[in-house]
């Protein structure tokens, strides 16, 4: 193997092993989209000029968009490889059963409440 192809496998390694942990480019943008969906919900509580129910659709949206945001930028889940959408499969089975946990637990505890107000 000459010295330039020695230098592009290295070269493609570096950048594979780059996109999967992310720069700093990448971070910057996950970093702003993060405060500007932390800001505009605050605003619109704080401005309280929405009504009710489009505040609250307003949270909500932004919540999403938000966890979308982390999930992509920091946490480098993907789709685009099969190592990608085998992280991501075994992130969203993790967050399913931590889910059931705790809502099956606070079900528990408010049905054991409601029982022991008799």
């Amino acid at each position: 193997m000459s010295h330039s192809e020695s230098h592009a496998v290295n070269y493609e390694k570096t950048t594979a092993h780059e996109a999967s942990h992310g720069n700093v480019k990448s971070y910057l943008i996950g970093f702003l989209l993060s405060v500007l969906l932390t800001v505009v919900p605050f605003w619109a509580v704080m401005e309280g000029s929405l009504s009710k129910s489009h505040t609250l659709m307003t949270i909500v949206v932004m919540a999403i968009l938000q966890i979308w945001v982390h999930l992509k930028y920091f946490l480098h889940l993907s789709f685009l490889t099969e190592e990608g959408r085998a992280n991501t499969f075994s992130f969203l089975f993790s967050a399913v059963i931590i889910i059931m946990v705790v809502g099956l637990s606070v079900w528990i505890i408010y049905e054991s409440n409601a029982m022991m107000m008799y």
